[in-house]
């Protein structure tokens, strides 16, 4: 903490107005928070109300708990599911990278015995730089 201090300084930064503007910025979206809050709680009870009129309270309970729990369940379903698919794209991105990787390396090895032979020289610069062009050219795809 005593080298954030000379340092905001020398951003030009008054350490003490940035704490006191987080702080009041705190204090009123956190109040605003809680008025959110109270007025949802007040629009859920005014609902049970309206639904409890038509049928009897219990029902109405009833109605209201099975909806907050299917939308619970759902909003759990579709967090599984991002989280897989999210899985999925980092584990076939590792695979392409690990991959690439193990292309670089096999072409830097061979690369030596290819520079001292005349006839694999003629026939591999061009086969090399026509696959190094697909290889960029299906990259550039994704």
């Amino acid at each position: 903490m005593g080298l954030l201090a000379p340092l905001a300084a020398l951003l030009g930064l008054e350490v003490g107005s940035v704490v006191n503007r987080a702080k009041s910025a705190f204090a009123l979206y956190g109040l605003m928070a809680l008025f959110l809050l109270l007025a949802l709680i007040f629009l859920l009870v005014a609902g049970y109300l309206v639904v409890a009129a038509y049928l009897s309270p219990i029902i109405a309970a009833l109605l209201f708990a099975g909806v907050f729990l299917l939308l619970a369940l759902v909003l759990y379903i579709a967090t599984l599911v991002g989280r897989r698919r999210q899985e999925r794209e980092a584990a076939e991105k590792r695979r392409s990278t690990e991959a690439g990787a193990f292309f670089s390396t096999a072409a830097i090895t061979a690369l030596p015995m290819l520079a001292r032979s005349p006839m694999l020289l003629r026939i591999g610069l061009p086969a090399a730089a026509i696959a190094a062009l697909t290889l960029l050219r299906g990259n550039s795809k994704n």
